[in-house]
């Protein structure tokens, strides 16, 4: 009974306070408007309204909202009707708020791979997360399966329907320089975070049938997921072959990968390689139904550049003891924020004052499963272009406190601002000095920072197509991943402190003369 109370109570204030500012945007005159400033809609971001989508959101009626789960549908439903009440339109073209993800769950795959009439177990030699089949009399070694600028380990040769094999790394001058960079400093070909997926896209769109990774120094992490998965007899999410591009991906040891071609790991030399192959893969896939969520608000004087903010939907769901993970902080959190800064945005332009370019509002799923539906929207199917699209403002995990944190409690981690615009960057800082005054910290925006945030939250699929982003971030904590990441925990000022520190950002670079530029490249 007093929880229903207090939520009573909640609604009241919500409610007060929407109908203040609408009574205030309504007898404003035109002059008025041109001078109010963005404070007054700032203000209605509320901690009392984030407390009350968050006790919802990330109720144990939402099931720890995993990809693809009941309860992830009806966390979609509930962004649905939260815009519809709000009235801001879907951002796609036919009036849908949905924009499918056409996902699978692929089981580990069983079988082996014969390598000159020897066969190797799965689990052991080698590691692979995809079915494949066939037989082959020779494959293409291309050395790092580079292609930058002037210089590509493909010239000269096709891979269509081949086999490749690929090593970790990058190409070095003979002075030690990298031969991508022109200098010391290593290229994104070598990070241990993207190359792969850099190395892997490359060979499908140059049509090779599969790839044989070989990885020496990240082999162990490979594998340790790999028995991970086995152990819970859980699966790996990702795209279907919706285009017929999709190849899969062999992981090998030394010993293997020295079986394939005995000069792996001293040649760099791309060539043909005789060697008898006979690959033996078998798994079965599960279509997944999952949606990203995506609102508008036309811009008026700008409407096709877009500002992105965004954050994800789901979480990781019911652990196997019947335990629910209801993912308040990661990512309930930025989900409210969005929110309520999407309605912040709605009543400046039911005022008259709304952005000059368009707000897109975007809740992406599968982020826990690999940043898969940013993925999507980014590399398979973006509602607008991207060469139009300004900057994404990415929001994941804004309502807790880093218990490793020293310093004030009303501060939040940047991550990105300044990797591709330092103009971004300068215009973050300001914006936080004129209006919210929160402590900034930069901790994680390291370059060698060994949690690599950088690349582990859905901004990272729009810096990887040169759009800069900054990543919003209160660190982990304790409950991070666990069933104790529950709405009582939220710092709820806090939230709301940070919150609006977003909306103020994406309404300067919403509202100023020229888009953010871009004066950095990405590595």
């Amino acid at each position: 009974m007093k929880q229903i109370l207090f939520l009573a109570m909640v609604l009241a204030m919500a409610c007060n306070s929407s109908h203040k500012i609408s009574q205030e945007s309504a007898t404003m005159t035109n002059a008025a408007k041109a001078t109010v400033g963005p404070t007054i809609y700032a203000e209605s971001i509320t901690e009392a309204e984030l407390k009350e989508h968050l006790y919802i959101y990330a109720s144990d009626e939402f099931e720890g909202r995993e990809t693809g789960e009941a309860g992830q549908q009806k966390a979609v439903a509930y962004l649905k009707a939260e815009y519809e009440k709000s009235g801001i339109p879907a951002a796609k073209g036919d009036g849908n708020y949905f924009q499918e993800v056409p996902l699978e769950m692929r089981n580990l795959p069983t079988g082996t791979i014969r390598v000159n009439g020897v066969d190797y177990a799965i689990g052991d030699d080698f590691l692979s997360f995809s079915k494949a089949s066939g037989e082959q009399d020779q494959i293409v070694y291309l050395g790092y399966g580079v292609e930058e600028g002037s210089y590509s380990d493909y010239a000269g040769i096709d891979v269509t329907d081949k086999w490749v094999l690929i090593k970790a790394g990058e190409p070095i001058n003979p002075d030690g320089t990298y031969v991508v960079s022109g200098n010391d400093e290593k290229s994104g070909w070598s990070n241990m975070s993207e190359s792969i997926g850099k190395k892997t896209e490359l060979a499908a769109e140059k049509g090779a049938k599969g790839i044989f990774y070989f990885d020496e120094a990240n082999f162990n992490r490979f594998k340790g997921y790999y028995n991970y998965m086995k152990n819970n007899s859980s699966g790996q999410m990702g795209f279907k072959d919706m285009d017929g591009k999709s190849v899969p991906s062999v992981f090998v040891d030394q010993k293997l990968a020295t079986t394939i071609y005995g000069g792996i790991e001293k040649d760099e030399r791309v060539k043909i390689v005789p060697v008898k192959i006979v690959i033996d893969l078998k798994s079965k896939n599960i279509d997944v139904q999952t949606e990203n969520v995506a609102a508008v608000i036309k811009g008026t004087e700008k409407p096709y550049e877009y500002v992105i903010i965004s954050s994800h939907l789901d979480h990781i769901g019911i652990s196997a003891n019947g335990e629910i993970n209801n993912g308040a902080d990661d990512d309930g959190s930025g989900t409210v924020a969005l929110l309520e800064i999407a309605e912040a945005f709605k009543k400046a332009a039911d005022a008259g004052d709304g952005p000059k370019r368009s707000i897109v509002f975007l809740h992406v799923t599968g982020e826990e499963k690999g940043l898969l539906g940013s993925q999507y929207y980014t590399d398979y199917d973006p509602i607008f272009p991207l060469e139009q699209t300004v900057v994404d403002l990415n929001i994941d995990m804004i309502g807790r406190i880093d218990p490793k944190r020293q310093g004030d409690r009303n501060y939040i981690y940047l991550i990105g601002s300044d990797k591709l615009s330092s103009e971004l960057h300068k215009l973050s800082e300001e914006i936080n000095k004129k209006y919210t005054k929160l402590e900034l910290d930069y901790k994680y925006n390291d370059e060698n920072d060994p949690n690599r945030f950088y690349y582990r939250s859905d901004h990272y699929n729009f810096a990887k197509n040169n759009i800069p982003i900054i990543f919003y971030f209160n660190g982990t904590h304790d409950d991070y991943h666990r069933p104790g990441d529950t709405p009582d925990k939220i710092n709820y000022d806090l939230l709301q402190n940070r919150a609006r520190l977003i909306f103020y950002t994406a309404w300067e670079i919403a509202n100023r003369d020229h888009k953010v530029l871009v004066d950095k490249a990405t590595k």
